[in-house]
């Protein structure tokens, strides 16, 4: 039986309860999302993923979603942990494996704790911070998240809905932005979790690391677009692929063209 939308797991991970879901057969891609989402960010990639002949599985990382938090403040190495318990609750030797912004960090991260299982590596959007980045990012986007809360008449969430909204210049329809926000406040972390994570985070030193066959996937509308450039600049030896505009939603914005480079790169890869 064909089932409309991905089927829903649980695993028990590190940190407790780790909630995924996957959809088609083939070999296998793990995904992991942007911050602050879920694995639901990728609700319009699973099937044309599993139409290209490749099992499509999103995590939502420790706190986000419907995945129990770390019991202290989350880093990156954290996120990453939880990938040995899908692929055993599902019974999966070896899988590619693909994130998005803080994603494309517990990927990368992923690929050096677990490099048996990880056959491919997809780093959609590095972000390679440099030391005026981090600070730039502790005196202001830090400092806004640490002070978000609820607030009279769900205030909070129309901030969040029009965050989005701007972000994405207008592309993204009124009910899916409400999921973003959806997403965004779901999960079990603080809300200050992901993006703290990701900025103490040093990318470079770790992709100078990995030995999987790897895929810097951007596009040009992405905000950081120009981590990307640099991220191919500084290890040619990595494959490269940017669309042409979009945003930091670029897998509701372009699912079928980010889908194609996504099969073209695994099967580059041997991985089919």
């Amino acid at each position: 039986m064909t089932h409309p939308w991905p089927r829903r797991h649980y695993a028990d991970g590190p940190f407790g309860q780790v909630h995924f879901q996957e959809t088609g057969e083939g070999p296998a891609l793990l995904m992991f999302h942007q911050a602050p989402m879920t694995s639901g960010q990728f609700d319009n990639v699973y099937a044309p993923l599993a139409a290209r002949g490749y099992r499509a599985i999103g995590i939502d990382m420790p706190g986000f979603g419907m995945s129990d938090p770390t019991p202290d403040t989350p880093t990156v190495t954290d996120y990453a942990q939880v990938i040995p318990a899908v692929l055993d609750t599902l019974g999966i030797e070896r899988a590619a494996l693909l994130g998005h912004h803080t994603g494309a960090l517990a990927a990368t991260e992923g690929a050096l704790l677990f490099p048996d299982r990880i056959a491919a590596l997809i780093v959609n959007g590095p972000l390679l911070v440099s030391a005026a980045d981090r600070q730039n990012f502790l005196d202001n986007l830090h400092q806004w998240e640490l002070g978000y809360h609820a607030r009279e008449h769900a205030g909070h969430m129309a901030e969040l809905f029009d965050i989005r909204n701007n972000l994405a210049s207008g592309t993204i329809p009124h009910a899916r932005l409400s999921d973003y926000v959806v997403q965004a406040l779901i999960g079990r972390g603080a809300f200050w979790y992901g993006h703290n994570a990701a900025y103490m985070y040093d990318q470079e030193p770790q992709l100078a690391q990995v030995k999987q066959p790897t895929l810097i996937l951007s596009n040009t509308g992405d905000m950081i677009f120009d981590h990307a450039q640099r991220a191919s600049e500084l290890f040619p030896h990595f494959a490269f692929a940017a669309l042409e505009g979009g945003g930091v939603d670029i897998v509701d914005q372009q699912p079928e063209a980010w889908a194609d480079e996504v099969a073209k790169f695994l099967r580059g890869a041997g991985w089919q």
